[in-house]
């Protein structure tokens, strides 16, 4: 359960398939806003108040540090390591066949929960657009998972099984359209800033930080989420100009300006309407998601901003700013499909290259035979993204698929550090500076942040670790390629993922 699949023949691979250099810092700079900001600040502000009132403008900063340092270390594997399969393949050849598989079963978490979770943030904007821009009345019942006083969310489980749909059909969605979807989320954001900001009153900023430091981090681990999508950058290393000087100016130019964008927004929304969290009878915060919370929004007659679906919306219909609140409701339902398809797509890779490997049955590497898609673990996938979405409210997805994702992270910064030592004269196009200091940095900020997530989340992530290591003995042990002596199954970058769409990177 050690044994490695060659770095070698990996490097072999991607040094056939070179790309031209091409990428300066600019364009990396913002390659990553447009892949980092997308659902976490639409949806997730209204979550970061209930865990840590205002305070959660320092909760943006914790998580964007913490991406930084993780961001370094991603960014010198994915250049030395310039093929798909992401963390995955980074671990098979660092650190061996059961880590790897770990950090893959992780990754689902990351990938198709993170989907239903944005199917969750699709859906509030939505309804909030239809509710208030066409004075319809549609029932809770319909819209909200059993957690968060509905039944089922019927629009997020039917715009995650129509994504599905495209995905096996193999519609392709081009460079054009994804960039005028990213120039909308960011005039969005933009657009919100420059309303709400000049109307901002200090006395909502008080107190400061109604549930201690530990609401804080607990925001912070929640909010991670909307910076995730940074890979973006550490994955273009390989089309980079000058990759030792423009990787760092391009992770760390995208996650400050985002961080920045996010701490205007994060103001604009406490200093215009306030952001207190609703307290339970202990005083205690009401956990975001619970029915608790629900019933105790319903008595407040959703009149705080932390029972919002759509917080960026509210924020600007509760300033006098209806019709503006209805485009940005109207934005997010037509930005945020796109990271759906983007995450599902993802998602969809990632079991490719592990059944390519033998480590999950090969049907699910089948390719349609028309659409030329793998449209089996395609529509497995979207049935499981449809049923998240229809259930579970976005606060407790966020933070399902944040387990996976720290855990990926953390993986990526001990597999740059172990490589150091074992391989120091491997060339590397781009090398994490300060190395022993910025890679411990990043695996204990993941650590950190994992340990701030809520009890029941940890808890879920070690039974998902657990059935994942019953699967891997039971299946993927015996079945692996690597283990059959075949480790020339090495995929090149056009072959390691499945035909079809071109995945947009629009950002969580």
């Amino acid at each position: 359960m050690w044994r490695v699949k060659s770095l070698d023949a990996i490097l072999a691979t991607a040094e056939k398939k070179s790309l031209q250099r091409s990428l300066g810092a600019f364009q990396l700079t913002m390659l990553g806003i447009g892949a980092i900001i997308g659902t976490g600040i639409f949806v997730l502000t209204a979550e970061a108040a209930q865990k840590a009132g205002p305070g959660m403008m320092l909760s943006f900063v914790i998580a964007g540090f913490v991406c930084a340092v993780a961001a370094l270390c991603y960014a010198e594997m994915s250049a030395m390591v310039p093929v798909s399969g992401s963390a995955y393949t980074y671990s098979y050849a660092v650190m061996g066949e059961m880590l790897a598989w770990m950090v893959g079963w992780a990754l689902i978490l990351e990938y198709a929960v993170a989907a239903g979770a944005v199917s969750v943030g699709w859906s509030g904007y939505v309804v909030g657009l239809l509710e208030n821009a066409l004075h319809m009345d549609i029932p809770d019942l319909l819209v909200r998972g059993p957690f968060d006083g509905g039944m089922i969310n019927l629009p997020a489980m039917g715009i995650a099984l129509l994504v599905t749909a495209l995905l096996v059909v193999g519609t392709r969605e081009s460079a054009a359209v994804n960039a005028f979807l990213v120039c909308i989320k960011v005039a969005a954001l933009v657009l919100f800033i420059v309303l709400a900001v000049p109307v901002i009153k200090m006395e909502n900023f008080e107190p400061f930080s109604p549930l201690g430091f530990g609401g804080i981090s607990a925001a912070a681990a929640s909010i991670f989420f909307a910076y995730v999508g940074f890979d973006a950058v550490s994955t273009a290393a390989e089309e980079t100009k000058n990759p030792q000087r423009n990787m760092p100016i391009g992770l760390i130019g995208s996650l400050g300006i985002c961080t920045i964008f996010y701490i205007l927004v994060a103001a604009g929304v406490i200093g215009t309407v306030g952001a207190q969290p609703v307290l339970g009878a202990d005083g205690a915060g009401l956990r975001p998601g619970s029915p608790e919370l629900s019933a105790a929004c319903a008595a407040l007659g959703d009149a705080k901003v932390v029972c919002s679906k759509e917080a960026l919306a509210w924020t600007l219909r509760e300033i006098g700013w209806p019709q503006i609140g209805n485009l940005i409701g109207l934005a997010a339902g037509l930005a945020l499909p796109s990271v759906i398809l983007m995450m599902m797509f993802g998602q969809t890779r990632i079991f490719f290259v592990m059944s390519r490997d033998g480590l999950l049955p090969p049907i699910l590497s089948t390719v349609h035979p028309k659409y030329k898609t793998p449209h089996i673990i395609t529509m497995i996938t979207g049935v499981f993204v449809a049923l998240f979405a229809a259930f579970f409210p976005v606060g407790i997805l966020a933070d399902i698929s944040n387990s996976g994702t720290l855990f990926a992270f953390a993986m990526v910064a001990v597999a740059v550090l172990v490589l150091r030592r074992t391989d120091p004269g491997r060339k590397r196009p781009f090398r994490t500076p300060a190395i022993y200091v910025v890679a411990p940095l990043a695996a204990a900020g993941c650590v950190y942040l994992f340990f701030s997530l809520p009890l029941d989340t940890q808890i879920m992530f070690a039974v998902w670790a657990t059935i994942g290591l019953i699967v891997y003995f039971l299946y993927g042990y015996r079945k692996s390629h690597v283990a059959h002596g075949e480790p020339g199954e090495v995929h090149e970058l056009d072959a390691d993922a499945p035909p079809g769409p071109v995945p947009p990177m629009p950002g969580v």
